[in-house]
């Protein structure tokens, strides 16, 4: 059973629309006639399904999208990616397309580079040769989003906040081709608070091999496909899923801090309940700034779901800012 939120008016979104670079997103490329191959047997979602998407076009819906994990032997998520497929021309080899967090770009595209052996595929980390954007427009703006046509782009699932719809989309472009390249910082809180809201987990440097895919809801957001073949962790995590074992839960949550105790809303960062002062009972996962109100943040927080029903869940330390949990925008899945 997953816990009870508690009853929180969210606040009213104070953007309709924006277009920003995104300095902590990177992009890793696999391209070649066996890419196909190699990423089926190392990511948790199917990769050979994938529907190809052209320059300049929306990657959208799930058979163009996949979020996708990638695991360690023991199970536990050292990366997660929106992927797209994106051939460089009608008859070119594939290319997949992995939008990731920045700082685990590179060794994430080292690591899958360590399984090419004789594969005719390349793994590379583009990110310092490719700029990463992000936009956003409000269901209720009638025009669509466009991309440039050297793009790679891919919609993001849509949030939904306060009766609102959000569209999102994710956008690529090598930095040869961009005259500007700019954070528009009001469309960046905007974007960040957007990617909190929708619960959908990112990896980040702080957060590597903390989480096994269920404890962060992985597989209710379609990041895992459990019929697809062996991958690293595959066992973990089926057994997981089958025998019941998900004691842990992504939740949503809030607080309300000051400049003093900012650094504790971090990735990373450890949960506790007063009972339990010595030992964590959770971490946060990802956090943004809220738009409407300058001392709120909002947070993906992980937490044992016996934690949630001993009292307050307290951010940092067990006398730190209690965090209040909020809705979650999809359902659980349990077995």
């Amino acid at each position: 059973m997953s816990p009870s939120p508690e009853n929180t008016q969210m606040p009213p979104i104070s953007f309709n629309r924006g277009f920003t670079a995104l300095t902590n997103w990177g992009l890793i490329l696999a391209e070649g006639p066996d890419a196909a191959n190699l990423l089926q047997g190392q990511l948790s979602n199917s990769v050979v399904s994938l529907k190809r998407t052209h320059s300049g076009e929306i990657a959208q819906g799930s058979e163009a999208v996949r979020l996708v994990g990638y695991c360690n032997p023991k199970g536990r998520l050292l990366a997660s990616a929106w992927l797209g497929l994106f051939p460089g021309s009608a008859d070119s080899d594939d290319r997949f397309a992995l939008f990731v967090s920045r700082d685990i770009a590179a060794s994430t595209a080292k690591r899958l580079a360590m399984f090419v052996l004789r594969s005719k595929v390349k793994v590379l980390d583009v990110s310092n040769d490719w700029e990463v954007f992000g936009t956003y427009q409000s269901s209720q703006v009638e025009q669509s989003i466009a991309v440039p046509k050297d793009a790679l782009a891919l919609r993001m699932p849509d949030v939904l906040t306060q009766g609102q719809s959000f569209e999102r989309v994710l956008i690529a472009q090598r930095k040869s081709d961009i005259n500007t390249s700019s954070v528009d910082e009001a469309a960046l809180m905007q974007w960040n608070a957007l990617e909190v809201l929708s619960a959908i987990p990112r990896i980040v440097l702080a957060t590597q091999e903390q989480f096994v895919p269920q404890m962060i809801n992985f597989e209710s957001v379609a990041g895992v496909d459990f019929k697809k073949g062996c991958y690293p962790g595959q066992e973990i995590v089926a057994r997981s899923q089958y025998r019941g074992a998900v004691k842990r839960r992504l939740q949503l949550a809030h607080t309300e801090v000051s400049a003093s105790t900012l650094d504790l809303a971090k990735p990373g960062v450890e949960l506790f309940i007063e009972s339990d002062a010595s030992q964590p009972c959770g971490m946060v996962v990802l956090t943004a700034s809220n738009p409407s109100y300058s001392n709120r943040i909002d947070l993906q927080v992980e937490c044992k779901l016996e934690a949630l029903e001993s009292g307050e869940i307290h951010l940092g330390m067990s006398n730190g800012p209690v965090l209040k949990i909020d809705q979650l925008p999809y359902p659980l899945i349990e077995i």
